[in-house]
């Protein structure tokens, strides 16, 4: 059986929530540690978007990423109008 992959485009009766949350986590594990902020800033950013009115079940409605992983990535930024991070 071939395994889909979830997209945007998914309907929420079509995702698997424990697998995605699995492979989201397998993600965030392999992530290059000179890639990553600190876990402290981290956990700020996640509580700026739990706290954000753009947050939809862990994907930012602004551009459709998972929270978790953008906010993870030295790189990431907040993409809302009023940058949060």
């Amino acid at each position: 059986m071939e395994e889909r992959a979830h997209c945007i485009r998914c309907l929420l009766r079509d995702i698997n929530a424990e697998e995605e949350y699995k492979k989201l986590e397998e993600y965030l594990a392999s992530y290059p540690e000179e890639s990553r902020v600190s876990e402290d800033v981290y956990e700020e950013r996640l509580a700026l978007c739990k706290a954000c009115e753009c947050l939809n079940q862990g994907i930012c409605t602004k551009c459709g990423c998972f929270v978790e992983a953008r906010a993870l990535k030295k790189i990431g930024y907040c993409p809302h109008e009023r940058p949060r991070w």
